[in-house]
């Protein structure tokens, strides 16, 4: 009778740890999920900025550092890889955004054009789908976290390997806003 109790108590202990492990990868996969959102909203932005800088670039001819800038962080951007450096590279294209909507605001004729501010109006729209996009993938990698860092689901994640994910977030609080892009 006895040994009836301690497979009872073994297979309620191997269903508990079933669950927890199906717990995991499904938040592994929903954190990748995430990941993905974020990846397609970057790529729209990056495809957009060619575009923004070839406009800009036909009143400011002789703005050649700022163009030469935003490109290169652009393609930092594009190659990077992993959340640590994909945060760096962003914060980076950013400020470069930023220096380019400085260099526009000198131009009076650039900020009536009607290409430019479709331009600025996409970007802007593009910009809210990556915070969207940002907060649902830091919401799952919080509950990801939360799961692999707790007794007793930690024990099934330290068995198979499950780890903590990065928060993808933009190092200066200044930063956090949305750029403006009003003209």
């Amino acid at each position: 009778m006895t040994w009836i109790i301690y497979v009872a108590i073994v297979a309620l202990l191997l269903l508990y740890g079933v669950a927890q492990y199906n717990k995991l990868v499904r938040m592994r996969s929903m954190v990748e999920e995430g990941w993905s959102g974020i990846d397609v909203q970057l790529k729209k932005r990056y495809n957009l900025i060619p575009n923004l800088v070839e406009t800009v670039k036909g009143y400011a001819k002789h703005e050649k550092d700022t163009f030469q800038k935003i490109t290169e962080a652009r393609n930092m951007a594009q190659q990077a890889s992993g959340v640590k450096e994909q945060q760096a590279a962003e914060n980076q294209l950013n400020k470069s955004l930023v220096n380019l909507f400085a260099v526009a605001e000198q131009y009076p004729d650039l900020k009536s054009n009607t290409n430019f501010l479709q331009l600025q109006q996409q970007l802007s729209e593009i910009e809210s789908d990556i915070e969207k996009s940002r907060r649902y993938y830091n919401g799952t990698v919080r509950d990801k976290n939360i799961a692999v860092q707790s007794f007793p689901s930690n024990i099934v994640a330290n068995m198979f390997g499950f780890h903590e994910s990065a928060f993808f977030e933009l190092d200066d609080i200044s930063q956090k806003d949305l750029p403006e892009v009003k003209f």
